[in-house]
């Protein structure tokens, strides 16, 4: 009898633990209309799937120069390109990458720090042209 109290006790404990494990996590969803290129162009926000991994594989070739940076005391120059991988992964794809690839967090922010600072901005607009006053010798002033 002890046997077969023991037996219902782990049947309802199992149907239990199956039950709360299917219901402890959704699925993701595919939104309807969504087809496999737009999610791997990343329409619809973030960085496209195929962008972040172009941009992790140009970060991959570029260590050297991250590397350089940080032990030459950040007088070392980053690439364009070097720059334009870390600010995809920090702002479109996954902020956190930098950190999974061995940088600590504060490396992350020095070099997101200064590849947006040495970003090319738009260049500076010509001022307008003005009339000067004629320009007198000295024999014709007063």
């Amino acid at each position: 009898m002890a046997a077969l109290n023991k037996l219902i006790l782990m049947l309802a404990l199992s149907v239990f633990m199956v039950s709360s494990t299917a219901t402890a996590r959704e699925l993701a969803v595919d939104k309807p209309g969504q087809s496999l290129a737009t999610r791997l162009d990343g329409e619809g926000g973030g960085g496209g799937l195929v962008e972040c991994w172009n941009a992790l594989l140009e970060l991959r070739s570029c260590t050297n120069e991250i590397i350089a940076f940080f032990l030459d005391g950040e007088q070392t120059y980053i690439g364009i390109d070097c720059c334009k991988a870390i600010r995809i992964i920090t702002r479109q794809c996954w902020p956190s990458m930098l950190t999974s690839l061995g940088f600590t967090a504060e490396e992350g922010d020095i070099l997101s720090g200064y590849c947006d600072a040495s970003s090319p901005s738009a260049p500076p607009s010509p001022s307008p042209i003005t009339s000067l006053p004629p320009v007198q010798s000295p024999a014709q002033s007063p």
